[in-house]
C-alpha cells in the first residue's frame, strides 16, 4: 500500500476517517481543518476550558517514541473536547515483553477505544494501525519515522494564516535538517497544496534528500540568499538522533553557516516571522535574540497546536458519529 493512500483517510463523502499524512488531501480539506481550529482558539480562554463534542469517547495516546510537547498538546486537545484519555507508557508495556503491535492493538480495541494517536520511529506505523484497526476506530499520526508529521504541519499552516492572512503570494523558507525531518516533508506538501507562491529549502547538501527538487521546492545552500526577501522562515531542529555518520561539521561551524542571527534575519522582509517546531537548540539553529525576539512566533505555534489537534480529533470523531447514524437509518 502506498503511504499516500487517499482512500484510507477519507470516506466516500470526502470526510476524514483518519489523519495520517498531508499527501493526497486537497486544499478544501486542509482549509476545513484550519477553519475548524479557528473556532476552537477561544476555548482556552474560557473559565471552563471544555466543549462536549467528544463526551463518552475514549482516546488512547500510543507514543512508541519519546515526546513531551506533542503528547501533551494531544492530551489537552482531547480533554478539552471532553474525551476520556489513556496515556500508554509503551516502553513499560507488553510490547517490550514480546507482544506484537497487532496484539497490543487488539487488546486496546477490546477496551473500546475510539481513537488511537500514534507516534512511532518507523515510517508507516500509523498507516499499518489504520489498516488493521476496527472500522469504527480513528487513527491520527503524531509522527512516524522520517515520513510525516501532519498535525505539526497543520499547526504551522495555522500560524502562518493567523499572521499573514492568505497563503497565495507568500515566499517561505524552510532551513536546516531537511533530510531527517518528517515535519519538513509535511510542511512542503501543505504549503504547496495551500497555494504558497514559493517554497524554499535551505541546507547543506548532506542534509538534503537526493530528490529534494522533485518535492516542489527551490533549493539553496547559501543561507543568506535562501532567506532574502522571504515572508516566513521555518527553522528546523537538527535530528542528531537520526543521523548516520558525519553529516555535519561541528555545531559551531553549522551555526556560522546556517544559524539564524539578527543580521541574517534582516535579509528577510521587514514583517517576516520566525518559526521553529521545537525543541530549539539555541546557539546551534538560532540565536536566543532571534528565538525570543519580536518576530518569533514559536510560542504561538505551541498554543495553536492545541486548537489544530482539537479540530482534527473532532472531525474524525464527527465522521464516526455520522457514519453510525447513517448505518442506523
Amino acid at each position: 500500500m502506498s503511504l499516500s493512500n487517499k482512500a484510507l483517510q477519507l470516506d466516500d463523502e470526502q470526510r476524514l476517517l483518519h489523519f495520517l499524512t498531508i499527501d493526497g488531501l486537497d486544499r478544501s480539506i486542509l482549509t476545513e481543518i484550519l477553519d475548524t481550529a479557528e473556532g476552537f482558539t477561544g476555548v482556552s480562554e474560557r473559565t471552563i476550558k471544555k466543549v462536549p463534542l467528544c463526551r463518552g469517547k475514549v482516546v488512547a495516546n500510543l507514543f512508541f517514541e519519546n515526546s513531551t510537547r506533542t503528547r501533551t498538546t494531544f492530551e489537552l486537545a482531547a480533554k478539552r473536547l471532553s474525551a476520556d484519555v489513556l496515556n500508554l507508557n509503551i516502553s513499560a508495556s507488553a510490547t517490550s515483553k514480546g507482544e506484537t503491535l497487532l496484539d497490543t492493538l487488539r487488546n486496546l480495541e477490546a477496551m473500546h477505544v475510539d481513537m488511537f494517536i500514534v507516534r512511532h520511529a518507523t515510517s508507516g506505523a500509523a498507516h499499518f494501525i489504520a489498516q488493521h484497526a476496527d472500522p469504527g476506530v480513528g487513527v491520527i499520526n503524531a509522527g512516524d519515522g522520517r515520513h510525516a508529521h501532519p498535525t505539526q504541519a497543520m499547526l504551522d499552516m495555522f500560524t502562518i494564516r493567523r499572521h499573514k492572512g492568505e497563503f497565495v503570494g507568500l515566499r517561505v523558507a524552510i532551513v536546516g535538517d531537511i533530510l531527517h525531518s518528517r515535519v519538513a516533508r509535511s510542511q512542503i506538501l501543505a504549503l504547496n497544496t495551500l497555494g504558497v507562491s514559493e517554497v524554499r529549502v535551505v541546507a547543506p547538501q548532506t542534509l538534503l534528500p537526493s530528490d529534494a527538487r522533485s518535492l516542489g521546492v527551490h533549493v539553496y545552500h547559501d543561507f543568506d540568499e535562501g532567506i532574502r526577501d522571504v515572508d516566513v522562515i521555518i527553522m528546523l531542529r537538527l535530528q542528531k538522533e537520526r543521523m548516520r555518520g558525519a553529516l555535519l561539521p561541528s555545531e559551531h561551524e553549522y551555526f556560522s553557516l546556517y544559524g539564524l542571527t539578527e543580521r541574517r534575519l534582516a535579509l528577510a522582509k521587514p514583517d517576516a516571522i520566525v518559526m521553529h517546531p521545537g525543541p530549539i537548540n539555541r546557539g546551534v539553529e538560532m540565536d536566543s535574540k532571534v528565538a525570543d525576539g519580536s518576530k518569533s512566533v514559536i510560542l504561538q505555534q505551541v498554543s495553536y497546536g492545541i486548537a489544530i489537534r482539537m479540530a482534527i480529533i473532532s472531525m474524525v470523531i464527527g465522521t464516526q458519529n455520522l457514519r453510525t447514524q447513517e448505518a442506523a437509518v
